[in-house]
């Protein structure tokens, strides 16, 4: 059987080379000879394709093979360790890797690396790299690398990462990075980043950071944050943040979400808009340009002591802060943060009317251990009358009522009237 197969390989070996040199000697095209007389003799016909002579390469090594690497021909089978080829156009299989110096036309697979100097179309398999220099149009599957000069087109699954030089269109799977230097649009999915220079449409989603260096026509999804330079049209996620350089026309949902312009949602922790909205925020914090943060300093019977942080906007406002000993000064060391939203009218000249629904959360730390609740969490509501004294400081008196409930069950611990006053510094 040993012996069979090996004459089986040096048949081919010596039919490719003969078939090899037999077209490279053959003329170019069909050609019509003639005496010296001017008498025609027959036509002299050579099979050919287009890029030339077709043969058969199988490769130890470059050019130790049965088809030399020319500027002309092609190959429509090739089997060997490692194989240099002119052209292929058809089947490519190698222990090592292969390089094509022209375009590759079918089935290219290495054990390492595929490499083609101008365009692939059909299917490239290797364990390490598939590069390619100019277009790529098929299926691409890379251990590490994936890397195409200019276009990129169809299914492209990379371990490490996918790099492409103009657009990717398509689905694109990166374990760890998708780039693309100009456009993309299809299904982007990468375990760290996406990343375009130019414009994208589709779906990118990422572990941690996705980047649109102009426009945004779909959806970002990102485990940290995503950033568009330009406008975004559609819907943006994230876990910390989302910013748009331009025009945010859809959705933004993140702990921040940040944009020139916004036409249509924010919904974060904190929202922020430079220039215009024409939608609505809903967050604790929402700001602009013209939000007024200003400190208070207060106490009452709810908290004893309290600061905290106004943001506020022409008629509507949110409060951040936090106060200690909700329990008497007798007790032990407890303490409380809270958050107010609310909404603001003038009254009278410097004097203003306000009205907010708030919640606290309340620790009372060594409390209890005498019996008391280890944490609560208490829903109030408050009336307020400011006086501003001058553009940089007020004085404002608050009534209200609040009850505090436990945690761990539907029962209240606590409630009763709340009063309160303090100052605003501006």
């Amino acid at each position: 059987m040993k012996r069979i197969f090996s004459l089986f390989l040096l048949s081919l070996f010596f039919a490719g080379t003969a078939f090899s040199q037999e077209n490279r000697s053959s003329a170019p095209n069909d050609t019509v000879r003639k005496s010296s007389g001017n008498t025609p003799r027959k036509q002299q016909r050579t099979p050919r394709t287009d890029h030339g002579p077709v043969g058969i390469n199988l490769s130890l090594w470059k050019n130790i093979s049965t088809q030399r690497t020319d500027t002309v021909g092609s190959t429509c089978f090739n089997l060997g360790i490692f194989s240099s080829m002119n052209r292929l156009d058809g089947l490519g299989a190698n222990v090592f890797g292969s390089v094509v110096g022209r375009d590759a036309n079918g089935l290219q697979t290495a054990g390492l690396s595929n490499m083609v100097g101008g365009s692939m179309r059909g299917v490239q398999i290797a364990s390490i790299s598939n590069i390619n220099g100019n277009n790529l149009t098929g299926l691409s599957v890379s251990g590490l690398v994936g890397i195409t000069g200019n276009n990129a087109q169809g299914v492209l699954f990379s371990g490490l990462a996918n790099i492409n030089g103009d657009n990717s269109r398509g689905v694109i799977l990166g374990g760890l990075l998708n780039v693309s230097g100009d456009g993309a649009s299809g299904l982007h999915f990468a375990g760290l980043a996406n990343i375009s220079g130019g414009n994208f449409k589709g779906v990118a989603s990422s572990g941690l950071l996705s980047v649109v260096g102009k426009d945004l026509k779909g959806v970002q999804l990102a485990g940290l944050a995503n950033i568009t330079a330009d406008d975004m049209t559609g819907l943006q996620i994230s876990g910390l943040g989302n910013v748009t350089g331009g025009t945010a026309k859809g959705v933004q949902l993140s702990a921040v979400n940040m944009a020139i312009r916004a036409k249509g949602i924010q919904i974060g922790l904190f929202n922020y808009y430079k220039k215009s909205l024409d939608g609505f925020q809903l967050g604790l914090v929402n700001a602009n340009p013209h939000t007024k943060v200003q400190m208070m300093l207060f106490g009452g019977n709810a908290t004893k002591l309290n600061v905290g942080a106004r943001f506020k906007n022409r008629l509507f406002y949110t409060i951040l802060g936090g106060g200690t000993h909700y329990l008497d000064f007798g007790d032990k060391f407890s303490a409380a943060l809270f958050y107010r939203a609310g909404l603001e009218l003038p009254l009278y000249k410097q004097l203003f009317i306000s009205g907010d629904l708030g919640y606290q959360h309340i620790e009372t730390f060594k409390n209890k251990d005498y019996g008391i609740p280890a944490r609560l969490y208490a829903l109030q509501a408050r009336v307020n009358l400011e006086y501003r004294l001058t553009d940089r400081l007020g004085v404002f008196l608050t009534g209200g009522y609040g009850g505090s409930r436990y945690y761990t069950k539907g029962v209240t611990y606590d409630k009763g009237m709340i009063i309160e006053g303090g100052v605003v510094l501006f």
